[in-house]
């Protein structure tokens, strides 16, 4: 059973424009086409649109992806460059993820601070503290030498 790309693109969560793009980019050669020109989506189609939505929100460059995906039609010989690949792609992902968790807590501490001060009505609970947290270290640095 096939389905257009309206379809296909609502099944996965991917724009019909972006669905199109990543075929004009050669991301879609296993995609099947009417006589007219039509996409035509069969079910086995949707296992390489996830992995395929899944690099490309895992910020997985399309040349890359495209690389990947002429590996697989190319069979067996290529098992290790693909496992290469997703190897480097998961340390970029960690990476990411490590860099989100440092802006994360940024945003927990003004969370915080917001909180303080609403509750407060003033920020100016935060100026007290901040000077008197500043004198303590001060007093902690003196003590050590």
């Amino acid at each position: 059973m096939y389905c257009g790309i309206a379809e296909a693109a609502k099944r996965c969560g991917i724009s019909a424009y972006a669905l199109r793009y990543y075929d004009k980019e050669g991301l879609l050669p296993f995609v099947e086409r009417t006589y007219s020109g039509t996409r035509k989506f069969k079910e086995s189609d949707f296992e390489w649109l996830a992995i395929i939505a899944c690099l490309r929100e895992t910020k997985m460059p399309i040349k890359q992806i495209k690389i990947y995906i002429q590996w697989c039609l190319e069979g067996n010989n290529t098992l290790k460059e693909r496992l290469k690949l997703f190897l480097e792609h998961k340390k970029s992902i960690e990476a990411q993820i490590e860099n989100m968790n440092r802006h994360l807590k940024k945003i927990d501490c003004k969370i915080n601070y917001y909180t303080n001060a609403s509750n407060a009505k003033t920020e100016n609970i935060h100026k007290k503290s901040l000077s008197k947290m500043a004198k303590e270290q001060y007093i902690l640095k003196r003590n050590r030498v």
